[in-house]
C-alpha cells in the first residue's frame, strides 16, 4: 500500500519512523526498518513495534491507578507498618534504566 505523506502522521507511523532513525543512528539497522525508510512511501512495522502497539492497547484499557494498592499503602502508613527498602528501590531503578537504555 502506497500513500503520499503530507501534514501530520498517524502515531504509529511516527513511532516507527523514530525507531528507524534510532536504529540508523546507532548502527543497529534492521533490514525491515531500513526497507521502510528507503521506500519513502510505504511503512512496514518491525515485530518490536507491533508488540509495543499491542502493549499500548492493553495498557490503555487498564486503570491508571490501582485503588486497592493505594488503600493498602495508605493503611500501612497510618498504622506505621509501611517499610521502605532502599536497596529494592535502587535495584528496580537500575532495572528500569537497563530496559530503557
Amino acid at each position: 500500500m502506497s500513500q503520499k505523506i503530507e501534514g501530520s502522521l498517524p502515531p504509529q507511523a511516527v513511532r516507527s519512523t523514530v525507531q528507524v532513525g534510532r536504529a540508523a543512528a546507532t548502527g543497529a539497522e534492521r533490514p525491515e526498518s531500513v526497507e521502510a525508510a528507503r521506500a519513502g512511501d510505504s511503512l512496514r512495522l518491525t515485530g518490536e513495534a507491533t508488540g509495543l502497539q499491542a502493549l499500548q492497547r492493553e495498557l490503555s484499557t487498564a486503570p491508571a491507578i490501582d485503588a486497592q494498592r493505594v488503600a493498602e499503602v495508605r493503611q500501612a502508613l497510618e498504622a506505621g507498618t509501611y517499610r521502605i527498602d532502599p536497596a529494592r528501590i535502587a535495584d528496580r531503578m537500575l532495572e528500569m534504566d537497563r530496559l530503557l537504555g
